[in-house]
């Protein structure tokens, strides 16, 4: 009997140590997962320093410091996990806390350093290629016809949104309209153009990491390709200036696709020109363009303008309503009334024309 009592104890002990050691696994991965996610996102960018010669775990106490990461110990393991930290340059950096750990690794081993010397380039948001490509010419003296052929023909971008890019897409105005950010970037005098076109995709690579985890997740059950996100995007930000009214004019865009109605956004026939009109005529809503759409149903082929990280948040996170028209105020506060019927549409703009 006392043999038997001793086994059974035993056998308890081990069972309890396996328990133990497997709960001890769980929540140790449960930790680990943890310590991987992004920080929280802000937009305040964040300076870390690396000095010549710095090792990578060095490098991931520095970032940890500066509240880029969680865990320089876990973002180590990482790096040894993807078989990266040995090719990380070394340069003054800003970063954003919100960061993915895959685009901290590309931003170092890409050494994108803030330069101490430098142009500064400020692309406004709602700016469309042919604007940006005039801007750089004003400021870099690059031949705007060179940065636009770039823009059409050059294939050598690291960028991961690139891979979005519709290839040979004829009713394309512009091959990357859209994916070029919109943001102040410093550059050194000899930057070439290419590496122009490429940081500033390269800047959308980082900003899309500051969404929430489920954003393509969220395009996905929506049957919506990436390219036709921006594309929504790009369309909230030529149209709305008010921050808060951005997720509703998403959602009525989303409310006439659905019903297969024709989107009639003016913007997308401001498009067609060279330069913007201050107002539109019927004529002009009767040019034959894919990008009309007054005259054509469902989406333009593509973006019609760099949209902001609020227009692309807007894009993917619209407001649920039953409003499938708006109108622009004309009292000066830039904002919209909304309707749900055609009929409060026009009380709509019968009270937008009072208050002119």
């Amino acid at each position: 009997m006392n043999s038997g009592r001793r086994l059974s104890a035993v056998k308890a002990i081990v069972v309890t140590v396996i328990i133990v050691v497997l709960a001890g696994g769980v929540s140790l991965g449960l930790y680990a997962r943890q310590m991987l996610q992004p920080m929280p996102g802000s937009d305040q960018p964040v300076k870390v320093t690396i000095a010549p010669g710095t090792g990578s775990q060095q490098i991931a106490r520095n970032l940890q410091q500066a509240g880029i990461i969680r865990s320089a110990e876990m973002f180590s393991y990482y790096l040894k996990y993807k078989n990266q930290g040995n090719k990380f340059q070394a340069g003054e950096y800003e970063m954003r806390p919100g960061i993915t750990l895959d685009a901290i690794i590309d931003t170092l081993n890409q050494g994108l350093t803030v330069k101490e010397q430098g142009i500064k380039l400020t692309i406004p948001e709602g700016f469309t290629v042919k604007q940006i490509a005039e801007k750089v010419q004003q400021q870099f003296g690059t031949d705007a016809a060179q940065f636009l052929t770039a823009v059409q023909q050059n294939t050598g971008f690291t960028a991961k949104v690139y891979a979005q890019v519709p290839a040979a897409e004829s009713k394309l105005v512009n091959r990357l309209e859209g994916y070029l950010f919109p943001e102040t970037y410093e550059w050194s005098k000899d930057i070439t153009v290419d590496e122009m076109i490429d940081r500033m995709m390269l800047e959308l690579d980082k900003k899309l990491a500051l969404l929430p985890a489920d954003w393509q997740q969220q395009m996905a059950e929506r049957g919506q390709t990436f390219h036709q996100m921006m594309t929504i995007a790009s369309l909230i930000e030529r149209e709305v200036v008010l921050e808060e009214e951005r997720p509703l004019v998403a959602g009525v865009i989303y409310n006439r696709l659905q019903k297969g109605m024709p989107l009639q956004i003016d913007a997308t026939v401001q498009y067609l020109f060279d330069k913007p009109k201050e107002r539109l005529f019927e004529k002009d809503l009767q040019l034959e363009s894919p990008y009309n759409t007054y005259l054509h149903a469902g989406l333009p082929p593509g973006p019609i303008a760099s949209p902001s990280l609020s227009s692309i948040k807007a894009a993917i996170y619209p407001v649920n309503t039953k409003y499938l028209f708006y109108v622009t105020k004309k009292d000066g506060s830039k904002g919209h009334l909304f309707a749900e019927t055609f009929e409060q549409h026009q009380q709509n703009i019968a009270a937008s024309k009072k208050n002119q």
